[in-house]
C-alpha cells in the first residue's frame, strides 16, 4: 500500500489562488443576478405552463449558485486568515515554509465552475427558445 503525501505550496501560491477563485465567485454572483434579471423579464412576457415549471427550476438553481458561491468565497478568506495568522506568528521564516495544498477546496471550486457552465448553457438556450 502506497501512501502519497499531500503536495505542499508556498504561500504566495496558496494566497494567489485564493484572490482569484474569490475573483471568480464574484463574477459568477454577478452573472446569476443578471440572470435572475433576465428570468423577470420572462416572467412577464411569458405565463404559460411549462415555461413556469421552468423559471422556477432556474430560480432554484440560481439561489443555489449564489450559496455555493458565497461558501467558496468564505473558504478561501477563511484559508487566508490562518495563512495570515501563521506569516504574523512566524515572520521570518514564512518565506521558507510550505503549506498543504489545498486541493480540497481546488476541487470545490472546478465542480462549481462545471456545473455553473453547464447551468449557463441550458439557461441560454432557454431563453433562445422563450425570449
Amino acid at each position: 500500500m502506497s501512501t502519497t503525501a499531500t503536495p505542499k505550496k508556498h504561500i504566495d501560491e496558496l494566497h494567489f489562488e485564493h484572490r482569484v477563485w474569490i475573483n471568480s465567485m464574484n463574477f459568477y454572483y454577478d452573472e446569476v443576478k443578471t440572470f435572475e434579471s433576465r428570468l423577470e423579464e420572462l416572467i412577464q412576457r411569458n405565463s404559460k405552463t411549462e415555461v413556469t415549471s421552468q423559471i422556477e427550476h432556474f430560480q432554484n438553481q440560481f439561489i443555489r449558485q449564489k450559496e455555493v458561491a458565497e461558501q467558496i468565497i468564505s473558504k478561501c478568506r477563511d484559508h487566508d486568515k490562518f495563512l495570515a495568522n501563521q506569516s504574523k506568528d512566524h515572520p521570518i521564516a514564512i518565506d521558507h515554509v510550505l503549506f498543504a495544498d489545498h486541493t480540497k477546496l481546488r476541487d470545490e471550486v472546478e465542480t462549481y465552475e462545471k456545473i455553473y457552465r453547464d447551468l449557463k448553457a441550458e439557461f441560454m438556450a432557454f431563453l433562445v427558445k422563450w425570449m
